[in-house]
């Protein structure tokens, strides 16, 4: 009976004899598991890139000819680069200013408080392809709504078929479906602020601006900063909207990278090609995302 009661004693101090490096053990799943699901993936889309591989020839290894190719002669897929960023950066610093406004409304004690929560998530709950057929109704030249009022005031915009609309098309229907996701980060953020700085701007005698600006922004830019990678990350895989909206049209006026290296991979079939416009997308946006990074860490986290 004694030697029962001693089991985890002795269990304990087996443990504690073990060797650190034995530890590690219990690394390896999770290990494999990461290399399966991110490291593999990349280390055969970097060899792919160094190849012809396509759907006629096979793999066949021929260097950087893809890289030079891409760095020397094709504009396409830089200016498609150039678009994808306006529309990521615009449709994440709107998504940003509405969601903090809603979030702030919403924070405060307003009547039907629940209600307005949920109803402003509904967007976010919508599945995106299903949402941007709805809306490519929406904005149609002839049968559409948005068209049917504005016909009254004299106006008949062409939405889909004018290059700059085309964009703000798009731009629309991405902070429609995500400024929800901005929203419910924000507001968590809101929810867990202390109450004290709070207490002693009133005290002072602050205005809701002043309370604003020194008081709730200052507090609320770590969660900001995260909140706005998280959403840059997100929106720069900007693909489904554009293709179920516009196809990248008209022309390539809406076209983004990851349009575009669908084209080349899955349309033209040229996987060597497509796989080098990836990994150096990979890069540029690794590089890019970290500078803003740091960028909005010093603009926003004053000491």
């Amino acid at each position: 009976m004694a030697t029962f009661y001693l089991w985890p004693h002795l269990i304990k101090l087996n443990f504690e004899r073990m060797n650190f490096k034995h530890k590690y053990v219990f690394l390896f799943p999770g290990l494999f598991v990461l290399i399966g699901i991110l490291i593999f993936p990349i280390i055969f889309v970097v060899r792919l890139s160094l190849s012809g591989w396509n759907s006629y020839n096979g793999l066949n290894f021929i260097g950087l000819e893809n890289y030079i190719r891409l760095f020397t002669d094709d504009p396409r897929f830089w200016q498609s680069f150039l678009r994808l960023s306006f529309l990521s950066v615009t449709t994440v610093i709107l998504q940003y200013v509405i969601g903090f406004a809603l979030a702030h409304m919403v924070w405060k004690d307003i009547k039907f408080q629940r209600f307005f929560r949920v109803l402003f998530l509904i967007p976010m709950m919508t599945t995106p392809v299903i949402m941007t057929v709805i809306w490519r109704t929406f904005f149609h030249e002839s049968l559409g709504p948005v068209n049917d009022i504005l016909s009254n005031f004299g106006m008949s915009p062409k939405w889909l078929t004018d290059p700059t609309l085309a964009k703000i098309t798009v731009i629309i229907v991405e902070v429609w479906q995500w400024t929800p996701f901005m929203f419910l980060l924000l507001l968590a953020g809101l929810l867990s602020l202390p109450k004290e700085p709070f207490l002693a701007a009133a005290i002072d005698g602050a205005s809701p601006i002043r309370k604003f600006i020194y008081v709730t922004f200052p507090l609320m830019a770590p969660i900001s900063i995260g909140a706005i990678i998280i959403r840059l990350i997100e929106a720069s895989k900007i693909m489904d909207t554009v293709y179920v909206l516009t196809s990248g049209g008209p022309g390539t006026s809406t076209e983004t990278s990851s349009f575009y290296i669908f084209i080349k991979g899955l349309r033209e079939f040229q996987m060597g090609y497509a796989a080098s416009m990836s990994f150096t997308y990979l890069i540029i946006m690794i590089i890019s995302l970290t500078f803003i990074a740091k960028g909005l860490t010093k603009l926003l986290l004053k000491d």
